[in-house]
């Protein structure tokens, strides 16, 4: 069965989510990498504000490609979530309520989703051209400079997503490896 779920994401919707859910997501999400995770932690700590409010929001680990004439954004394929790793608990702990992306997370990613209530969504790897269609509007909001790592808000209609880590903890990856353990 596949959800639908509204952008922002209400903390009472994170909790009804379990790992291994398909999701298509509609609203407005934000992307961030490396490089702004990097300055918006640095912004945190100099008690600056963040270029969007975190609270109830969405971040698309993605540097997507330039937008073809008439198309809205280029190829938009997930980045490797663990390079955020170290940014991501702040953020959790400020409202962040959702997270795109791929691969594994950390343990302190994870403590922080249970504690304060956050989902992690994976998106397909290799799928950024068709991930693109789901993406109708982008701006960029924050770090022009930084080119495909500036902070962006997407509007998005069907974005297709899978719950890989609940805020439960419950993760997919690991109920994978024991799914298929052999003994």
């Amino acid at each position: 069965m596949v959800y639908t779920i509204e952008a922002p994401l209400t903390a009472e919707r994170v909790r009804l989510l379990k790992a291994g859910d398909s999701v298509e997501i509609n609203g407005t999400i934000y992307t961030a990498r490396d490089a702004a995770h990097r300055r918006m932690a640095a912004m945190i700590q100099e008690g600056k504000a963040l270029p969007f409010d975190v609270k109830d929001q969405i971040i698309y680990y993605v540097g997507p490609c330039p937008a073809r004439e008439g198309e809205v954004i280029g190829s938009a394929g997930p980045t490797t979530s663990s390079r955020m790793d170290a940014y991501a608990p702040a953020l959790i702990e400020m409202g962040l309520t959702g997270m795109i992306g791929k691969g594994l997370r950390s343990s302190a990613v994870i403590e922080a989703m249970i504690k304060h209530g956050s989902v992690y969504f994976g998106a397909t790897g290799g799928a950024g051209a068709l991930i693109s269609r789901a993406i109708t509007a982008e701006e960029v909001i924050a770090f022009p400079e930084l080119g495909p790592e500036a902070v962006r808000k997407l509007t998005v209609k069907g974005f297709p997503a899978t719950v890989i880590i609940d805020s439960y903890g419950n993760n997919l990856y690991e109920q994978g490896k024991e799914r298929y353990r052999v003994i």
